[in-house]
């Protein structure tokens, strides 16, 4: 399900796993690295510091219609309130635009949980979008293998 607003995607998704489970996913950065991105996407964690005011940084590799291209986020997390909060800015490295702002809400009921992602900045029908989508099909595919 997604939901948009002027200045934000509002993405949702019901898990068959325990929101503990998913937390981990999210928040640990080698498992991260494993599911994030669009299809076909690499990243690599090249620092992630999970408390309030710690720093995030990450390359993604990407085929693009030009060919490959890398792009590196950077941002600082916010709030990491577990296993039901996550707040964090984002913005891209050496590009002139401002950081975005990604909340996400963990919610479990009956050993499923609903991840509910809200990315401020990132206007509807953007790649950014179709991007968040896939990856969190990709979250989706990789707790149900674990």
């Amino acid at each position: 399900m997604t939901q948009n607003t002027d200045s934000a995607v509002r993405l949702t998704r019901t898990l068959d796993a325990p929101r503990d489970d998913v937390w981990r996913m999210r928040t640990d950065p080698i498992e991260f690295a494993a599911w994030y991105g669009p299809d076909g996407a690499t990243v690599e964690v090249t620092q992630w510091e999970l408390h309030p005011g710690g720093r995030r940084h990450l390359a993604m590799d990407v085929e693009t219609p030009g060919g490959p291209m890398t792009m590196r986020f950077t941002g600082e997390f916010v709030e990491v309130t577990e296993p039901q909060r996550l707040v964090y800015t984002e913005g891209m490295a050496a590009q002139p635009h401002p950081d975005t702002r990604v909340e996400v809400q963990f919610h479990e009921d009956g050993g499923r949980t609903t991840v509910e992602l809200t990315h401020y900045g990132i206007p509807a029908g953007s790649p950014g979008e179709a991007g968040w989508a896939m990856a969190l099909d990709h979250l989706a595919t990789r707790v149900q293998s674990a």
